[in-house]
């Protein structure tokens, strides 16, 4: 993990100059940067005497990550003031924190600021850049940091940070799952890192109107002749299933279970906007790089993109003869005649 001691304790030396720290993560927030957010606010409080600590995430908490400690101390809304140094965890760029409009002087020389991430496509906007790709969460960095620094890791800190692990590697089934990941599992576990209290909550608990989303994305799922399996998810699914569109998380994992793809794909409607997220379990295909045409991205295996606009639903049909199906006769396009 390629952080040096140079960089940590310039990084909290930046901290201690700080009349307040307002620590950021990313919008529509995931277990590593829920997991880094309250971790990163818990060590922060530990080795701080005098100086505020504010945890902010513009979008709610999934319920899913609402057992952990001091999760309702996340605020929606912050007014940053002179002397506030800023951490952001887990967002690769300002825009992805929600925050880079109403707020583009947090990003400038005006706020001291540290960027600790692991995602390849990172701009490094920040005053000091904790940036590690070859990191599996970003939790993994906040481990790393301190223990550079020797901050105590407490039963839920640690529980807090093992959260992101878990999430950004599916339960430590993915194919970033090092040898490192394992290392830094049991540093947590050997702190007293809640291990099944994660478990039950992430992995084995899922909400009914979760379950009837997921029902959807796998009943919408179609095989494109690029390889790839693709599902859509309207806002009149969300609607009629009652859940939130937190509740997509995990779906990709069971559209990317389809054998024989190359990649998979999600659309999903969200307040004039399409969210598309990407998943492959083959070498020879980067998905950051496709997300990436559409001003996205992520990791080689794992990727996502936003774009404005909504989803028409189209069907091809294809008239062959009887005799022969490989001899086409006419094509059609026309949309689904139970468009929603």
């Amino acid at each position: 993990m390629s952080i040096s001691k140079q960089e940590s304790d310039l990084a909290f030396a930046h901290i201690k100059q700080a009349k307040r720290v307002v620590c950021v993560c990313h919008r529509n927030p995931d277990g590593d940067a829920i997991g880094a957010l309250l971790g990163m606010g818990l060590l922060l409080e530990s080795v701080l005497q005098d100086i505020e600590v504010v945890l902010h995430c513009l979008d709610p908490i999934p319920d899913t990550f609402k057992f952990l400690p001091n999760v309702q101390l996340v605020q929606d809304s912050c007014a940053f003031q002179k002397g506030d140094v800023l951490i952001f965890l887990d967002a690769a760029e300002p825009k992805l924190t929600g925050l880079d409009r109403e707020h583009p002087e947090i990003f400038t020389e005006a706020f001291s600021s540290i960027n600790i991430d692991h995602h390849p496509t990172n701009s490094r906007y920040a005053t000091i850049n904790l940036v590690v790709p070859e990191a599996a969460s970003s939790c993994e960095i906040v481990v790393v940091l301190a223990d550079l620094l020797g901050w105590e890791m407490t039963s839920d800190i640690a529980t807090c940070l093992l959260t992101g692990v878990y999430t950004d590697t599916g339960g430590l089934l993915h194919s970033n799952t090092t040898a490192g990941v394992y290392r830094t599992v049991a540093r947590l576990l050997r702190s007293g890192a809640r291990q099944q209290e994660i478990v039950k909550a992430v992995f084995r608990t899922a909400s009914l109107s979760t379950l009837r989303l997921w029902g959807r994305v796998l009943e919408n799922i179609s095989l494109t002749d690029e390889g790839g399996a693709i599902s859509a998810i309207t806002e009149g699914d969300f609607k009629a299933s009652g859940a939130h569109h937190s509740q997509l998380t995990g779906a990709i994992d069971y559209v990317n279970a389809v054998p024989g793809m190359r990649f998979s794909l999600i659309l999903s409607e969200r307040g004039g906007m399409v969210k598309g997220s990407l998943r492959t379990l083959r070498d020879d295909v980067d998905v950051a790089e496709m997300a990436g045409k559409f001003s996205g991205g992520g990791h080689k295996k794992a990727a996502g993109f936003s774009l404005s606009g909504s989803l028409k639903p189209e069907v091809r049909w294809k008239v062959v003869e009887s005799a022969n199906e490989d001899s086409e006769r006419v094509v059609v396009e026309e949309p689904l005649a139970n468009e929603k």
